[in-house]
C-alpha cells in the first residue's frame, strides 16, 4: 500500500507525521511518498523537494515565488503519475493543493484523491465549498462547525478533530526546564515564537525583540527563549546576533519547546496553530501579525471574521489578543504582554481569566478524547480499501448532519 501525502508548510508538516504515525499503526504494510518537513521525514518519507518553498503568506509575498511553485506542481503530479500510489492526501495548504487535485483529474490518473484540513470558507471565499467535490473524493475536517458547509455541495465530509490536542508533549511538566538550561530559579520564562516562514520571522522577529528589550527594562526577572524550526533557523540566528539588544535562548527541539512553554509565564506568537498549542497548554499570550500592505489592504475587504486567531474563533470572543498591522509594533506589544506579566492582583487576575477561558476551549476541542490522527486514518484506510475492493461512490460521512456555529 503505497499512500502518497503532501503538506506545504511546517503546521501541515506536524499534522502529516501524526497522521503517518496512525496510519503505520494501522496498516504496517503501508509505505509513503510526496512532500513534508522534518517531521514527517522522521516518520520515514522521503521528500520529492523542500516545503520551505511553498511555505509563503500574502499576495505581494507569493507574486515573485509562482515559477517556482508551478515547476513544483508539475513535478509533484509526475511524480504521483510514475507511482501510481492508493491514494493521494493533501494536506492543508489548499491554494497548492488544488492544483494538485485539478491536474490529477485532468491527466485522469486513477488514485484516490482525498484533502485534510478545510479551507476556511468560513473566513472568506465561500464559494470554495461549492467545487471542491470535483477535484477531491473526501474532505477531512478540523472543526465540528465544518462539514455543514461542504455536505450539501456533494462533497462527503468528516470532522476528525484538530491533532493540536493529541501532542502528548502539551500535557508534560515544565518544572525542569529551569534546571536543564541553567536558567535562575527566580526568573520567569517568556517564549517568543516569531513563526516558521522566511517572511514571517522576518516582519515579526525585529518586533518581537524589540518589545523583549522593553519588558526587560519594565520585569529584571524576565528569561526569554525562541524555539524555531530548522526551516528558518539559520535566519533566526543571524537576526539576533545582529539585535543585540536582549539575550534570547534559541530552542531547535521540539521536546524543549513544549518544556519551556508548559513553564512560561507568557508567550508572544504569530498567528496560526501555535496559538492553539498555548491555549491548550493554557500559557497567557498574544497573536502578532503583519503582512505587506497590499495584502492587509485585501484581507480587510475579504475576510468574513472578526478575529484572525483560532482559540477566537472557536470561543467566538476576543480573549486571546490580536496585534495586527499597525499595532504589531514594539510598545503597543510590551503594552499587551505587560497585562500578563505583572506581578500585581490585577495581573495574576488577568492571567487567571485566560486560564478559565482556556478551560472551556479544551472542552470544545474535545482535549482527552479519541484521537484525530486515529480517526483520520481509520477514514483514510477504509476509503483506500473500498476502491481497492471496486466499490465505487461515497459513503456517507461520520457527521454530516452538523450545522455550523
Amino acid at each position: 500500500m503505497l499512500i502518497y501525502l503532501i503538506a506545504g508548510e511546517p503546521s501541515g508538516d506536524m499534522l502529516g507525521a501524526r497522521l503517518m504515525r496512525a496510519l503505520k499503526e494501522q496498516a504496517p504494510e503501508a509505505e509513503f511518498a510526496g512532500i513534508g518537513g522534518e517531521n514527517m521525514e522522521k516518520e520515514g518519507l522521503s521528500s520529492l523537494f523542500d516545503i520551505s518553498d511553498l511555505a509563503v503568506m500574502g499576495l505581494a509575498e507569493v507574486i515573485p515565488s509562482i515559477p517556482k511553485i508551478l515547476g513544483h506542481i508539475r513535478r509533484t503530479v509526475a511524480d504521483i503519475a510514475a507511482k501510481k500510489p492508493d491514494a493521494v492526501i493533501t494536506i492543508d495548504s489548499w491554494s497548492f493543493s488544488e492544483r494538485i487535485h485539478k491536474a490529477l483529474r485532468r491527466q485522469k490518473i486513477a488514485t484516490l484523491q482525498m484533502h485534510y484540513v478545510a479551507p476556511q470558507v468560513w473566513a472568506w471565499k465561500k464559494g470554495r465549498a461549492k467545487t471542491m467535490h470535483k477535484y477531491i473524493d473526501r474532505l477531512l475536517t478540523l472543526f465540528p462547525n465544518e462539514p455543514a458547509y461542504f455536505t450539501p455541495h456533494h462533497l462527503a465530509t468528516d470532522c476528525v478533530g484538530h491533532p493540536v490536542v493529541e501532542n502528548p508533549l502539551l500535557a508534560g511538566a515544565g518544572e525542569d526546564f529551569h534546571a536543564e538550561h541553567g536558567v535562575p530559579a527566580d526568573k520567569r520564562l517568556v517564549l517568543i515564537l516569531p513563526g516558521s516562514r522566511h517572511n514571517e520571522v522576518s516582519r515579526l522577529l525585529p518586533a518581537f525583540l524589540d518589545s523583549a528589550a522593553l519588558l526587560a527594562e519594565q520585569y529584571p526577572d524576565l528569561y526569554f527563549v525562541l524555539p524555531t524550526v530548522k526551516t528558518v533557523e539559520q535566519r533566526v540566528r543571524r537576526m539576533l546576533e545582529a539585535h543585540k539588544g536582549v539575550r534570547v535562548e534559541v530552542l531547535t527541539t521540539q521536546a524543549e519547546r513544549y518544556a519551556a512553554a508548559k513553564a512560561a509565564a507568557a508567550a508572544m506568537a504569530a498567528s496560526g496553530t501555535v496559538s492553539l498549542e498555548l491555549a491548550i497548554m493554557k500559557v497567557p499570550h498574544l497573536i502578532a501579525y503583519r503582512v505587506a500592505p497590499l495584502t492587509a489592504w485585501l484581507a480587510r475587504h475579504l475576510l468574513k471574521i472578526r478575529s484572525v486567531n483560532l482559540p477566537n474563533i472557536i470561543l467566538n470572543k476576543t480573549v486571546v489578543p490580536e496585534l495586527l498591522q499597525e499595532d504589531c509594533n514594539p510598545a503597543r506589544i510590551a503594552e499587551v504582554m505587560g497585562r500578563f506579566l505583572a506581578q500585581t492582583d490585577e495581573g495574576r487576575q488577568t492571567c487567571a481569566a485566560f486560564r478559565s477561558e482556556m478551560d472551556e476551549l479544551c472542552r470544545l476541542l474535545g482535549v482527552g478524547s479519541v484521537t484525530p490522527s486515529r480517526k483520520a486514518a481509520e477514514i483514510i484506510l477504509r476509503e483506500i480499501k473500498k476502491r481497492r475492493n471496486g466499490q465505487g461512490g461515497q459513503s456517507a460521512p461520520d457527521n454530516a448532519g452538523e450545522t455550523p456555529q
